[in-house]
């Protein structure tokens, strides 16, 4: 996930009109503040799960900075998904927060936002996107690619596995995304056997799990 420009906060405003003053009471907020209030933390998984919050390092231009997308025919499919996130983005610190919580054999990288995404446009990708093939060079044989929704235990929530196929080898990632209210959520998950790891996972379940724990304490806060 990116990091973006400075957005401005929300303010407690006076307002002198005519010689009269009129006072906007309350607390004074700003989105990071909620943001802070409704993440998940270490407290809120089971004991031998790895926690770690991701601090992105943006480059000059003020993106995080990441490897060019892989090519794809048809064109675009390779970071479809990204692109509509990036394009309804606001942007700037408190906007949104990302962490890790690792299984063994399930990764989950989940970011939760301060802004709704267009879940309309990313469901119109992933059924553009739905069968694919990707590739470094355009003379290079093509990697199978296919985007499959899968059903979730939250009915707004759109759940796709993204499968590989190289080799003869199947090789699939998971992806959702859910607006909650005025903020939302997604995150991609991993199957990341780590014996290091007390807390074993598989996928897709346990990230079906995070997804819906981190959802549901946005809609409780």
């Amino acid at each position: 996930m990116t990091r973006w420009p400075p957005v401005a906060p929300a303010l407690v405003v006076a307002t002198v009109l005519g010689g009269c003053a009129t006072t906007v009471t309350g607390t004074p907020t700003w989105p990071g503040a909620r943001l802070e209030r409704v993440l998940l933390t270490a407290e809120d998984f089971p004991p031998g799960v790895q926690y770690d919050r991701i601090i992105d390092d943006p480059d000059g231009s003020g993106a995080a900075s990441s490897p060019p997308p892989m090519l794809s025919r048809p064109e675009g499919c390779s970071d479809g998904l990204t692109r509509v996130i990036e394009a309804s983005a606001q942007r700037g610190p408190g906007s949104a927060a990302k962490y890790v919580a690792a299984y063994d054999g399930a990764r989950s990288v989940m970011t939760v936002l301060t802004w709704r995404l267009d879940v309309d446009q990313l469901a119109a990708t992933a059924e553009r996107c739905a069968e694919y093939e990707t590739f470094f060079d355009p003379t290079d044989v093509g990697i199978p690619m296919t985007t499959t929704r899968i059903e979730g235990p939250r009915r707004d929530a759109l759940v796709y596995q993204q499968t590989m196929t190289l080799s003869g080898v199947d090789n699939s990632v998971y992806f959702s995304f859910e607006n909650v209210g005025t903020m939302a959520v997604f995150g991609i998950a991993f199957p990341t056997p780590n014996p290091g790891i007390a807390a074993k996972g598989a996928l897709p379940q346990t990230f079906l799990d995070v997804a819906t724990r981190q959802a549901e304490r946005i809609g409780a806060g």
